[in-house]
């Protein structure tokens, strides 16, 4: 038998070794944040759905590093820079994870999935309710949207560069990647995952941020007197066919988002449970793992240890907390257009995390009022986030693709 070579045995360690020092850094760096992300999510500090498939392929995917052929260093779960034809269909026959990338990431089906799903949570009767309250907050907290653009052109980045990070602030993970694959397919891979790491972000930051900015006697403020008139199920279905195909003619290029959204709530309110359960289950599910579990693999060191990056991490950052201090400003605005009636922290929900931020907000209430019910409203808000979201990420796309 022949002597074993320790760099054929132990490859990951080999890599590894033989890096060069800033690769070797943050491959250890991703590794352990990766075993951060699975923590805080058991733990439910952070998202559970998306950081712990996404915290496993992280370190899996910087810890699997080996030599391939010409001694170069790379692993077998997926190439995001390959682009040759013939390259890209060998490719797909030997890492594990390039169908799922190919097929659904770099063509936005994936996002079109995950809309799916969530069209079929959505109870549009709560927009419906209250049109006005809803969008005027929703679009307040677009705020970091429309702040984040101009700064991250003053910044270096180019105008479709810019407003592919920009859309983080809208807090809407789908809508991000859309957005970033059309405009900036070459930065697609570094935006969307630092927009999916400040998403899951939120759910443990914008608490504190409320609590910071509102005292304890205002955020217990109860509003489950305003009930709203009651929204017949053939309402909420005319209003999805109507708001669909009147956003699918005025922004053709963002219709596979509206139409995936609006099929949902179409399918919730036709009482197709079948169609539901597949929609809302199996594709919502399926797609937020495999969402996950690419976006942690997509966190090669070699990929993300670009300086354009660290511009991303703080744009992305500014955009949300811009967004959150939006729907702060416009919840007060209607606290005291109603005489102190409304509850300003409904503001949040407007930031489109879509339940997360709405649950966020109803925690916080409960929290400073045991009898304080805000959720129609903060999902009036969250649902109204969503389409205007996916409007501002359209008109953007009309404007600069």
């Amino acid at each position: 038998m022949e002597s074993i070579n320790f760099v054929d045995l132990f490859q990951g360690i080999a890599t590894l070794a033989a890096s060069e020092p800033k690769i070797m850094i943050g491959r250890i760096f991703l590794m352990l944040l990766g075993f951060l992300l699975i923590y805080l999510g058991s733990k439910s500090v952070l998202e559970p759905l998306l950081m712990i498939p996404m915290g496993m392929g992280m370190s899996s995917v910087n810890a699997a590093v080996m030599f391939l052929e010409g001694g170069r260093p790379g692993t077998l779960f997926v190439d995001p820079l390959i682009s040759d034809p013939v390259a890209l269909i060998n490719i797909l026959q030997i890492d594990w994870l390039q169908p799922i990338y190919t097929l659904t990431f770099s063509n936005g089906l994936i996002a079109c999935l995950v809309f799916m799903g969530i069209g079929v949570l959505l109870d549009v009767g709560y927009v419906m309710a209250r049109p006005f309250q809803s969008m005027f907050i929703a679009l307040f907290a677009e705020l970091g949207t429309f702040v984040v653009f101009p700064f991250a052109i003053a910044l270096g980045l180019t105008e479709p560069e810019a407003a592919s990070v920009a859309t983080i602030g809208g807090a809407d993970g789908p809508m991000v990647l859309f957005t970033s694959l059309i405009l900036a397919k070459h930065l697609f891979v570094s935006i969307t995952v630092v927009g999916y790491l400040y998403l899951g972000l939120t759910y443990g930051v914008y608490p504190y941020m409320i609590k910071w900015l509102v005292p304890e006697h205002i955020r217990g403020i109860d509003m489950s007197a305003d009930r709203g008139p009651r929204i017949t199920r053939s309402q909420k279905l005319i209003f999805a066919v109507v708001a669909c195909t009147l956003l699918c003619l005025l922004f053709p290029v963002a219709a596979p988002l509206f139409f995936s959204l609006f099929v949902g709530v179409a399918v919730r309110e036709s009482g197709l449970e079948n169609f539901s359960k597949l929609l809302g289950e199996t594709f919502l599910y399926g797609a937020t793992f495999f969402l996950g579990l690419t976006l942690g693999v997509l966190c090669e060191a070699n990929t993300l240890l670009d300086p354009t990056v660290l511009k991303l991490l703080l744009l992305g950052m500014l955009a949300l907390a811009v967004s959150a201090l939006g729907g702060l400003a416009g919840g007060y605005i209607l606290y005291f257009w109603s005489g102190g009636k409304f509850n300003p922290i409904i503001g949040i929900a407007g930031v489109s995390c879509v339940p997360t931020t709405a649950k966020i907000v109803q925690k916080v209430a409960t929290a400073a009022n045991p009898g304080a019910i805000v959720m129609p409203q903060a999902l009036g808000a969250n649902i109204s986030g969503v389409i205007t979201s996916a409007i501002i990420a359209a008109v953007f796309i009309s404007i600069l693709r």
